[in-house]
């Protein structure tokens, strides 16, 4: 069979499968369960073209890593063949433990663990089945390599994952502002004594790079309509759990089943194989085809969430500097409770306060290292004439408080 295919990628144009390994993993259903999980959630809502997956995400981040070994090679860096299929499986697998909906519900599947811990988990799994060939993957992925720049790439602040989903999701939104120079800065990388450096005539790409991730922050991933629908989401699923667990009777997929119907500990995820296999099945399908069952459900807190999520009749959502105001709280839960005739705690589904994080650069966390012509190594944040990047590493925390527009005097 041959397995030297091509991808016509909308973002690249077409992409190649570089070895026969690489293909492998992506026939593999856990890599092609990618494909009915979407990147940005429930950012559709707001932005209509926003439908690209995991998948394509996956695939993008694979093509960046290939040029980036490319441009290190040529710089004169020894990467063996094994390496860079090693840190191209990296790269391709970092998502792979992705739940449906993606950061939405993250803790809601499975509580107390990452898609990175679990990530690590199927990549294990995987290198079972293809009999050790993916061991050197897993320590570059794990950071356990001798060579780090190779996790660098794989996992940092200016990774291919990151430069792919900017790109992506920009075209994909079409919010222009987090198009970045990704071929620039790729070509302006270099190593010294085993760190990712970018050389002083790329800085401004990366400025503009920081900048594209912040806007894209509050444009897109923060966006208020974005947050009002995921919080949806949230809601739903904590209440049919709550219900499940009251003994109540609540559709699920034989998949989700198994995760709503009872709590499952981060040590029993970790140990019980079968855990692992359910989860690998679940998908953005599980969860809007019980969406879409659950409309008409008798409670009337779960029908009337799923209602609204399915009709687009989101939460209203205030962001603010200082914490809400607690008599503006008080006085909306007192008007759910007397509107739907429910109980103060059961309020709790319409209203309620949470905190979002806006932080472009994390000085610190995997610095973006600067190589200046004289051959010294500057932070970015130091190497930059642009002040505004000293307020990019700083944490932005803002309020939200949700609410439904009916529940307002």
């Amino acid at each position: 069979m041959n397995k030297k295919k091509i991808i016509n990628d909308p973002v690249y144009g077409f992409i190649s499968i570089p070895t026969e390994l690489i293909f492998d993993l992506i026939e593999h259903p856990y890599f092609q369960r990618l494909r009915y999980i979407k990147q940005v959630g429930m950012t559709h809502l707001v932005y209509p073209g926003a439908l690209h997956t995991r998948f394509h995400h996956a695939l993008g981040a694979m093509h960046l890593m290939g040029l980036a070994i490319e441009t290190l090679r040529n710089k004169g860096h020894e990467i063996s063949n094994e390496e860079e299929e090693a840190v191209t499986i990296a790269i391709l697998l970092h998502d792979i433990g992705h739940g449906p909906f993606s950061h939405a519900l993250e803790e809601s599947i499975v509580e107390n663990i990452s898609h990175e811990d679990i990530s690590t988990m199927i990549m294990q799994r995987l290198n079972l089945q293809f009999n050790g060939r993916l061991s050197t993957a897993i320590n570059i992925f794990e950071d356990n390599y001798p060579h780090r720049f190779l996790h660098q790439l794989v996992s940092s602040q200016l990774d291919m994952d990151r430069m792919d989903y900017l790109n992506r999701d920009s075209f994909f939104t079409g919010v222009s502002e987090g198009v970045i120079s990704s071929d620039r800065i790729i070509k302006m990388l270099n190593v010294v004594n085993d760190q990712i450096v970018v050389e002083e005539k790329g800085i401004y790409s990366i400025e503009k790079f920081l900048i594209a991730r912040r806007l894209m922050y509050w444009q897109v991933y923060l966006h208020k309509t974005v947050i009002a629908a995921e919080q949806t989401l949230v809601k739903i699923l904590k209440r049919s759990r709550e219900l499940a667990l009251q003994g109540t009777e609540v559709f699920t997929t034989p998949a989700l089943s198994k995760f709503l119907k009872k709590p499952i500990s981060r040590d029993a995820f970790m140990n019980e194989d079968h855990y692992l296999e359910t989860f690998a099945s679940l998908d953005d399908t599980d969860i809007m085809a019980a969406v879409k069952v659950w409309e008409t459900h008798p409670d009337f807190i779960l029908s009337k969430l799923c209602t609204d999520l399915v009709q687009r009749n989101l939460y209203k959502v205030d962001i603010t500097n200082e914490a809400p105001d607690d008599a503006f709280m008080i006085r909306l839960t007192q008007n759910a409770v007397k509107k739907y005739g429910i109980t103060a705690h059961e309020a709790s589904y319409f209203v309620f306060c949470d905190t979002i994080r806006n932080k472009a650069y994390k000085p610190g966390d995997g610095n973006i290292q600067i190589l200046m012509k004289n051959g010294s190594i500057k932070d970015i944040t130091a190497a930059s004439d642009n002040s505004n990047l000293e307020a990019l590493a700083k944490t932005v925390e803002k309020y939200i408080l949700c609410y439904k527009k009916e529940l307002i005097d």
